[in-house]
């Protein structure tokens, strides 16, 4: 069987993708592996929540999520097991790939807010122009961009 290792960290943004997968024509022949990444705890958290407290939150969330998502895998016959990870993803990574041989990769993981609100932005910005063009030499330009302006020099006035 091949071993096809699957991040996901919420069930709805996944099912489709994971539908996908199951319906393909390896699905069967390969032993998945979901893996669920649970949301980080701020440190203000860990303050006031003791780590027994934390570790149940997490089982239960993962409960949750792989009540949801393993119907969906082993609907076409695949093999599946849940794993929760409880650490860094490397080390997980090399822990499964020894014990079931090395595997291919797939993130489902909802994509973080701020990549998904950059992108907006930026086609904001271009579509309404400010009435003015700037000329910035180019390392006043690089800062500004790496600082999330958007300088559109593609305008004229």
């Amino acid at each position: 069987m091949n071993p096809v290792i699957v991040y996901v960290d919420d069930a709805a943004y996944a099912q489709p993708m994971l539908e996908a997968l199951a319906g393909s024509s390896q699905s069967a022949s390969s032993h998945w592996l979901l893996v669920a990444c649970a949301p980080r705890m701020t440190h203000r958290v860990s303050k006031w929540v003791s780590h027994r407290a934390r570790e149940n939150w997490r089982g239960k969330w993962a409960d949750k999520l792989f009540t949801a998502l393993v119907p969906v895998m082993t609907a076409s016959g695949a093999k599946v097991t849940p794993v929760l990870a409880k650490g860094p993803l490397t080390e997980l990574i090399a822990e499964l790939q020894q014990e079931h041989g090395t595997a291919q990769i797939i993130d489902a993981r909802r994509p973080k807010q701020e990549a998904l609100q950059a992108a907006p932005a930026k086609q904001s910005a271009q579509a309404a122009p400010m009435g003015r063009r700037w000329n910035l030499p180019g390392t006043v330009a690089a800062i500004a961009a790496m600082m999330g302006f958007v300088i559109d020099d593609s305008l004229s006035f």
